[in-house]
């Protein structure tokens, strides 16, 4: 009996593992050794490597007279997009041929850009509209929105099947005599 119970896990380990993503990283050379073009990359579902924390504060602020002197007050708000990692996303556009635009969100004009970077091996990453030390600025939607220095190791992920095609072709020689 006991035999059996351990057959059975084993045999649903295999199965259930067969059926799991693998998931790699989209490179430079993927993207260069298969030549997508952009109605094909449309069809790839792509996957975040890291999660992406996005962040947009501004003041909505006013003053106020009472008796005679001006009080100001200050009321802070705060935007917060957050994208994890795993989550699935489609390209919308590709403005140029290693340049990305894809979409998390069902609002298509909601995107991020990404590119390869040699840095982080062909890489395709999240691209800023610039990058400092401890973060940088990111166009999302319609507005701008600042992103931790973490989210800029956030990479492209695909689902690829290492399914390959081989033909074999045989030939055996007959073989050939002297004079004949």
């Amino acid at each position: 009996m006991k035999t059996y119970s351990i057959f059975f896990a084993l045999m649903a380990v295999i199965v259930f593992g067969s059926c799991s993503k693998s998931l790699t990283y989209f490179t430079d050379d993927l993207y260069n050794d298969n030549r997508w073009s952009e109605q094909e990359l449309k069809q790839i579902q792509f996957y975040l490597s890291e999660d992406i924390r996005l962040e947009r504060v501004y003041s909505n602020g006013g003053s106020n007279i009472e008796n005679g002197q001006i009080k100001i007050r200050d009321q802070k708000k705060v935007d917060e997009v957050i994208i994890k990692k795993g989550t699935p996303g489609v390209l919308v556009f590709s403005p140029n041929s290693n340049r990305f635009a894809l979409s998390f969100d069902e609002d298509s004009d909601k995107y991020l850009m990404f590119g390869p970077n040699e840095k982080a091996r062909g890489r395709y990453v999240l691209l800023a509209k610039n990058w400092k030390k401890r973060g940088g600025i990111i166009a999302y939607g319609k507005n701008e929105y600042r992103t931790t220095s973490e989210s800029a190791y956030a990479a492209l992920m695909v689902d690829v099947s290492k399914a390959r095609k081989v033909s074999k072709r045989s030939d055996t020689a007959s073989g050939r005599r002297v004079g004949g």
